[in-house]
């Protein structure tokens, strides 16, 4: 039903739920994701929209998102080097599953407050 999938990748699950959690592991995965949504960023400008990211975090998964197609590093030659991180046609894909987490999310009625 949609749910499995040939793999390439030896390291990834054959199930296609598990291999998009595999790819988008953790929080700071998907929020990268729903910044770069945006347009270009620089890692500046991506650690400033995500408070809390540790520097380590956020190279580690644009690093993981570059392996797998999924974000393009750029650097341009200037003074002071100037690189940018955008997402591919494949990253952008992205685009519908976060909408739809976001619409889903959005439905869930507020937990009732016991006094």
């Amino acid at each position: 039903m949609g749910y499995s999938q040939k793999v390439t990748d030896p390291c990834l699950p054959e199930c296609g739920v598990a291999r998009f959690l595999t790819l988008l592991n953790g929080p700071w995965a998907t929020l990268i994701v729903r910044e770069l949504l945006k347009g270009p960023h620089r890692f500046t400008e991506l650690r400033q929209a995500l408070p809390g990211i540790s520097p380590h975090t956020l190279t580690s998964r644009l690093r993981q998102f570059e392996t797998h197609g999924i974000v393009i590093r750029t650097t341009y030659a200037e003074i002071p080097p100037r690189v940018e991180y955008r997402l591919t046609p494949l990253g952008e894909g992205l685009r519908d599953v976060l909408d739809a987490m976001a619409t889903w999310a959005e439905s869930v009625p507020a937990p009732e407050t016991v006094p």
